[in-house]
């Protein structure tokens, strides 16, 4: 039966409101808020949003939005820069975690394929909780935040190799055929873009700089137009929309960019958190409980101490150390993203995208506790820890 999308949109973000006021008395990820609500409005529970495909085509979306914005602030200068001082350490640790992670759910009876996922998920931390629940002080201006960004920017780029992975192994008959195509088509597509951005984007910007709404329109035009140009040459829309961004983050505009982008991205990633949990299966739960509540418990308790070693290995004092191991002690948006198109790609079940799922959840609400209990962040409970 086709549903009344005003009525849709108006449950999503009316509830989002009631159930996000919720989890700011209760000091939790907003997006936490998003997922819970949509398993209680979809199919599994109340079923008052009954076609959620719908609904995860129009947060699909939010997710282009999403990896044009990271590339868009990605200035390849300061990437390199950041990149020096953490990439053995971030790659380290991305090493120790799949490893873990993919050899646990081998033996919980998982597919290679599958177990490789799975593992890959456990790399990354989230990006939304790890800077949000950062003070702005301590983001721009001292070494702990700017060892965060450096960790969590190099494991989005792990994260966006592995979708051109993903992309390239879909091809069920010749999968080592696909990953050719995504080799060839790839430097075309970002070919394609710095010629156009060097000779028309930027010529545009500076032409009409002072045209604010103008700005507005190249950017979202340019994003998914990059977007439909990778789809055109077999590549996801998410790969381009994220080459666009890159091409763009070194012009002087590219902040103003990114920053008026931001409401409509948000916009459409919490359709996308909602339509997870609307497309979540409740009757799963109890096949996945068990391993999904082992895989977060590892992660917990796993990832900090890692960390913690590793930073001190790197010089980085122990009190430091342990504070950058703990907010990054959680999976991530990126783990949900892989669960869901590797899914879609046919390269793992729908048990194992379940699992991800469900520990990636799980680690959202127990790591934002931990680190709201223990270090300064905008959403203290204490007024002695509460730092905007």
């Amino acid at each position: 039966m086709h549903q009344d999308i005003v009525f849709t949109i108006f449950l999503i973000f009316t509830g989002a409101a009631a159930l996000a006021t919720l989890a700011l008395y209760t000091r939790q990820a907003l997006l936490v808020a998003y997922i819970l609500l949509g398993v209680l409005l979809g199919p599994s529970v109340f079923g008052l949003v009954n076609d959620p495909k719908l609904i995860g085509n129009i947060a699909h979306i939010g997710i282009i939005f999403l990896l044009f914005l990271m590339g868009l602030e990605l200035n390849p200068k300061d990437f390199l820069l950041l990149m020096r001082k953490t990439t053995v350490l971030t790659l380290a640790s991305s090493v120790t975690f799949l490893g873990i992670g993919g050899l646990l759910a081998l033996w919980f009876g998982y597919t290679h394929w599958e177990a490789l996922l799975i593992g890959a998920a456990m790399i990354f931390s989230s990006t939304i909780i790890g800077l949000k629940l950062l003070p702005t002080t301590v983001l721009h201006h001292q070494r702990t935040g700017e060892i965060i960004i450096s960790i969590l920017l190099l494991q989005d780029f792990i994260a966006i190799l592995l979708l051109l992975v993903l992309e390239g192994s879909a091809a069920q008959e010749y999968p080592v055929l696909g990953f050719f195509k995504v080799a060839l088509a790839l430097p075309l597509l970002i070919g394609f873009a710095v010629f156009f951005v060097q000779k028309v984007l930027l010529r545009l910007l500076q032409k009409f700089d002072t045209f604010h709404e103008y700005i507005f329109l190249l950017a979202i035009g340019w994003c998914l137009g990059m977007a439909e140009a990778a789809a055109a040459l077999g590549i996801s829309q998410e790969i381009g929309a994220f080459v666009g961004g890159v091409t763009l983050a070194s012009s002087p505009i590219s902040l103003y960019m990114s920053e008026n982008l931001k409401p409509l991205r948000d916009f459409f990633l919490v359709m996308f958190f909602f339509s997870l949990g609307a497309g979540f299966d409740l009757s799963m739960l109890g096949t996945v409980i068990l391993p999904a509540s082992l895989f977060a418990l590892l992660t917990i308790l796993g990832k900090p101490p890692v960390f913690k070693y590793l930073l001190k290995k790197n010089g980085e004092s122990e009190t430091r150390s342990g504070e950058v191991g703990m907010r990054l002690g959680q999976l991530s948006e990126f783990s949900l993203l892989i669960a869901v198109l590797a899914l879609e790609r046919g390269r793992i079940g729908l048990e194992a995208s379940y699992l991800i799922q469900l520990a990636t959840l799980l680690t959202f609400f127990a790591s934002t506790y931990l680190v709201v209990m223990r270090y300064p962040t905008p959403i203290a409970l204490s007024d002695e820890l509460r730092r905007n």
